[in-house]
């Protein structure tokens, strides 16, 4: 396996969305590396998005780091309590980037088990093991991903996404979710995600 390099988020956002998807997000953290496969993503573009933060490509304390190069790591809450992880892609100063919506574990399930639920991974049921990380706000929970990797750089050795080869999937394309506020983004079809995978959010 082979981390992604910054010129892999370079480009149009929306086919980086598309080529994310098979990778595998890595959190190495607190003496355990935690890793799933992105299944789902969305794709935002301050530059015609209304969904976006940085709609109009405004700049905020908050959407400051989607100015950057791409191939960092954009986190912000939601709720007051849920944490969601997005890539920073396109060109430096662009304003785009992609949520990653949710993820099939992969390796450090135990840890990803207590992180979520606060049992271990024998004491989940099937319910439970199947929203480990089926949503935004749940697998960053489970990879222990916060404010506190608000600007981390994916070229270092503690946030980053990995290639592995895997590409014997289909790809479904839909509109995005809970963003009806957004008007005519709301009908942008830049949602991306493996078809029949059982870890892609409803």
């Amino acid at each position: 396996m082979k981390k992604l390099s910054r010129s892999f988020y370079e480009g149009d956002t929306i086919e980086v969305a598309k080529r994310l998807l098979g990778k595998i997000l890595v959190h190495s953290h607190r003496d355990s590396q935690l890793m799933g496969r992105i299944v789902e993503v969305e794709a935002y573009v301050g530059a015609v998005d209304k969904a976006c933060h940085c709609y109009k490509n405004k700049r905020t304390k908050r959407t400051e780091i989607m100015f950057n190069p791409p191939g960092y790591a954009y986190v912000y809450l939601i709720y007051g309590m849920y944490y969601c992880m997005n890539v920073v892609t396109g060109r430096e100063n662009e304003g785009a980037a992609i949520l990653i919506r949710a993820l099939e574990p992969l390796e450090g399930l135990e840890q990803i088990s207590v992180n979520r639920y606060g049992k271990s991974l024998k004491e989940l049921n099937k319910g439970q093991i199947k929203n480990l990380t089926n949503g935004p706000g749940k697998l960053c929970k489970a990879l222990d991903i916060t404010k506190e990797n608000y600007g981390d750089d994916l070229m270092g050795d503690k946030l980053f996404i990995l290639e592995d080869g895997y590409s014997s999937f289909d790809i479904g394309i839909s509109k995005r979710i809970n963003i009806d506020y957004a008007e005519e983004a709301r009908d942008f079809e830049w949602r991306f995600f493996i078809k029949d995978n059982p870890y892609v959010s409803k």
